[in-house]
């Protein structure tokens, strides 16, 4: 049996039993909407700290990030350095009063902190709305994520793939049976735990999983390390290495392969028909037994990269042939900004863009609901400015960490730009191979596999009590504990459910939702509730304003975005990221339609909130 798989169980099942435990706990509770999504709001340090850290350290750091370190460089350095403030600005900013002010008006959600503020179930609605719709877009980055994982560790067991040519008779066209048949085991294992054990399942599992990550890190680079030769020499093996070119493979069959059914799996080198360049397939795919057809798949085409191990089952034609826009042929392209682009003639990182990323990852964390979520759930002062520098310090190790690992990873493992976000799993099982220790990488594996978890089980969680708590019972106030039990589980269920139907044909790269949707939650609810804190001049109608003008900027520059390149990525005017505009948008119409309300805003304001 595989032994990375065994371990890999192992940690699984851990969770399951914790996830058990905390749903037997919420059930016995005499509140249990405010037990499910809040977990008693008595959070301690080690809690309250690891949970808040490993529900930002998502599918998106262990999984997007990599892809993008690995496809563009050192320059990934830049891109993510803001994010170590994260904490300062967060819980800094909003933690103290959001908690004081959550507990007055015994709120449990966010949506509801801001009707309570103003006494509306407009300003309520549309901030629900707002969660629903962006939230959804996170999760559906979470479950790319889970899949690509569980890829890589049933890669190699003959029922995985009896079960992926199963599955491929019933994929529709342009979609990847592998991803698919993953996506569904990692669906059920996920939403079942969270289903059952809430807000407490979910601290508790996050408490380990941030362990797992922290250990995962710092095993990676010790091996990572060793195995390249050091920094020094994985830096001047990079400077030699130039962009791939994006093309389209056709794989036709040879006169010794034309009885057997042919697996053309992703991931995987091929020898072209002239014996000189190589590719890889950016997704699995079937040529019939018997049949004469030809398979034609997205790939990139390598110069100067030997892999270790090629396919020799079919012969490969290229057609189609297009350099990288910024960098082709280019050496140290790697170790410098603004690193290479496959489309942007300007290269990954300008400039201001740098900049817009470093004020988009401190504001955009703290105006992530599920952190202002946890924000109302710790338990003292004292554990709120001791977390401030617990989660700095492991944000600043993970993320640095993670840098110098896909840097040097992407000498030992050439030719992963086609199919980028399966970097991590993959290096983790080459690193644990290397060291002749194969069941060490379900434990690698488990690290990005618990930030992924970590961040499912929260956004589920919070759309599950934005609907429950700020939609059904306001129009049932007089619903029983046993109704609401029962709702919060269907809702819960419907959430995940729906999310796996969305991702069954995920874009590219998984930052590229991660970035939509953190923007797109921060943009519009970051000044709201900031505002509506520490503003007392501002009013319903300003608040509305704040969050429709938000969503309308991001939307719209998205869409804009989408039109111009073809894919799923924001229009950045004047090089600064969507976030930024967002931010000044709602900014601008809180105040202005604030001040032009002619109703007293203090007739709409909570006491709690001007005392």
């Amino acid at each position: 049996m595989n032994p990375a798989l065994v371990s890999f169980g192992i940690y699984v099942l851990i969770v399951f039993a914790l996830a058990w435990v905390a749903g037997n706990s919420s059930s016995k509770s005499k509140s249990f909407v405010s037990e499910y999504f809040l977990g008693g709001r008595a959070l301690g340090l080690w809690a309250f700290a690891l949970t808040f850290a490993t529900t930002n350290a998502s599918g998106g750091s262990f999984i997007g990030f990599p892809a993008k370190i690995y496809t563009h460089g050192w320059v990934l350095a830049l891109w993510i350095a803001g994010y170590m403030t994260v904490p300062f600005i967060a819980i800094g900013l909003l933690g103290k009063r959001l908690n004081y002010v959550a507990r007055k008006v015994n709120a449990i959600t966010l949506p509801e902190v801001l009707g309570k503020r103003f006494k509306s179930d407009s300003v309520t609605l549309v901030a629900t709305s707002i969660i629903v719709i962006f939230m959804f877009f996170y999760l559906m980055a979470q479950f790319k994520a889970g899949g690509m994982i569980l890829s890589t560790l049933l890669a190699d067991e003959p029922l995985f793939i009896e079960g992926i040519e199963l599955i491929s008779q019933f994929t529709p066209s342009g979609m990847d049976p592998e991803y698919l048949l993953t996506l569904i085991i990692f669906s059920l294992a996920v939403i079942g735990y969270v289903v059952y054990g809430g807000f407490k399942a979910v601290v508790w599992t996050d408490m380990m999983q941030g362990i797992v990550m922290f250990l995962g890190v710092a095993i990676m680079l010790i091996l990572v390390l060793s195995q390249v030769g050091g920094l020094e020499r994985a830096t001047r093996e990079l400077h030699k290495m130039v962009p791939p070119k994006a093309c389209v493979a056709v794989f036709e069959r040879t006169s010794d392969s034309s009885k057997e059914k042919i697996l053309i799996k992703k991931g995987t080198w091929y020898r072209t028909a002239d014996d000189v360049a190589f590719v890889v397939p950016s997704k699995s795919t079937f040529i019939n037994e018997g049949s004469n057809e030809s398979s034609s798949v997205k790939a990139y085409l390598y110069d100067d990269s030997k892999p270790q191990s090629f396919s020799r089952t079919s012969i490969a034609q290229i057609k189609s042939t297009k350099g990288y826009a910024y960098g082709d042929n280019k050496k140290g392209v790697y170790l410098s900004a603004p690193g290479p682009d496959l489309k942007k003639g300007t290269g990954f990182l300008a400039i201001a863009t740098a900049l817009s990323f470093f004020i988009f990852w401190p504001f955009g964390g703290t105006g992530q609901p599920a952190n202002m979520v946890r924000l109302m759930a710790f338990k003292n002062t004292q554990t709120l400015r001791r977390s401030i520098i617990t989660v700095a310090f492991f944000y600043s190790f993970i993320y640095f960490c993670l840098v110098i690992i896909f840097c040097c990873g992407k000498v030992l493992m050439p030719g992963m730009e086609a199919n980028a976000d399966r970097v991590m799993p993959e290096l983790a099982a080459l690193l644990s191979k290397n060291a002749g220790m194969p069941w060490l990488a379900g434990l690698l594996v488990a690290a990005p596999f618990a930030a992924i978890m970590s961040s499912v089980d929260s956004f589920i969680l919070m759309l599950s009590s934005s609907l429950v708590r700020d939609v059904y019972q306001r129009i049932n106030p007089n619903a029983s504990q046993k109704k609401l039990k029962s709702l919060s589980y269907i809702i819960t269920l419907s959430v995940g459910i729906l999310a796996v139907f969305a991702m069954m044909n995920p874009p590219q790269y998984l930052q590229d939702l991660i970035i939509f949707a953190s923007g797109g939650l921060a943009g519009c609810l970051l000044m709201p509730i900031a505002l509506c804190l520490y503003w007392p001049r501002m009013t319903p109608k300003g608040a509305i304003a704040g969050m429709l003008g938000a969503l309308i900027i991001h939307l719209a520059l998205t869409i804009i975005g989408f039109q111009m390149t073809g894919n799923f990525e924001p229009y950045d005017l004047l090089d600064l990221n969507p976030f930024i505009w967002d931010v000044i948008g709602s900014a601008f119409l809180i105040v202005s339609v604030s001040l032009l309300d002619k109703n007293s805003h203090q007739k709409n304001t909570e006491k709690n909130f001007i005392e």
